[in-house]
């Protein structure tokens, strides 16, 4: 009652703990868990650092220890740093990462502006409450993204202002706002589908394909869509880094057309293998 309680509250608290479950069965081991071994620590006198760099250290450990589908949520922290290193963010800017995982390019984004520039209190507001964005198809990578921010200070604690993060499938609608900065790692996986049941009760998969008219052209070929949606999301002079695998842009069909258009439209500036 007390989970469900919480994930109906607004704010950051609803989005981390919205649909979450009690997997221990156990009073006696969810007693030691919460009074011997949490409830024992001063959470209030360690630092944001510190609390944000365990909680990434636990995500990483998992990452590694899990055979499959990590990279669903985690991407490599060197490799989102040298992306961002060639972004080069700046106070005032606002990053978004259509599909945030646990928000590594955010948070890479964040700490860059935060040691580069030397910031005044209303650029340093902005940076912790109006800086970053992010969206996320899974609940429960959503939830992990969300506490991520918020060891690390990033975001709203109060329950009425919208997370900086949303669940929902990025893809589906035109953008109906342009940001400066687009930093993502969208998932892998060539066809974009979704699970039907029939009438018989049968579970079937289908291919998904969107069709948006900010589209150049309409494909199931999910990198490719994430391709065309952060030409989207970006405002003129607007800057993006994103990992797509090795053969996206060099296929024919969709693929040659979006290649044709983004070299046409946009100023590709460079592409590390």
């Amino acid at each position: 009652a007390t989970l469900a309680a919480l994930g109906a509250e607004g704010g950051m608290l609803g989005l981390i703990f919205r649909k979450a479950q009690n997997r221990i069965q156990d009073p006696a081991k969810l007693r030691k868990l919460i009074v011997d071994l949490i409830g024992t620590e001063q959470w209030l006198t360690i630092s944001a650092d510190v609390k944000g760099d365990a909680y990434e250290g636990l995500l990483e450990r998992n990452a590694q220890d899990t055979k499959s589908g990590a990279g669903q949520y985690f991407t490599v922290r060197p490799l989102i740093d040298a992306l961002v290193d060639c972004i080069q963010p700046r106070p005032g800017e606002v990053m978004i990462d259509p599909a945030c995982g646990t928000c590594g390019f955010l948070l890479a984004g964040h700490a860059y502006i935060a040691t580069h520039y030397d910031l005044d209190r209303d650029q340093k507001r902005h940076l912790q409450y109006g800086a970053l964005r992010g969206v996320e198809l899974v609940d429960a990578v959503s939830r992990l993204g969300a506490m991520n921010l918020l060891l690390h200070g990033i975001g709203p604690t109060d329950d009425t202002t919208e997370p900086p993060i949303r669940t929902d499938d990025a893809l589906r609608d035109v953008p109906a706002e342009h940001y400066d900065v687009v930093m993502t790692n969208p998932p892998f996986g060539k066809k974009s589908s979704i699970t039907v049941v029939d009438e018989e009760g049968e579970t079937d998969r289908q291919t998904l394909t969107y069709n948006r008219p900010d589209f150049w052209t309409t494909t199931s070929n999910k990198q490719l869509n994430f391709v065309q949606h952060i030409k989207s999301l970006l405002k003129i002079n607007g800057r993006a880094a994103v990992v797509v695998p090795d053969n996206v842009l060099f296929e024919g069909g969709a693929g040659e057309i979006v290649r044709r258009r983004l070299m046409h439209e946009c100023d590709l500036h460079t592409v590390l293998r």
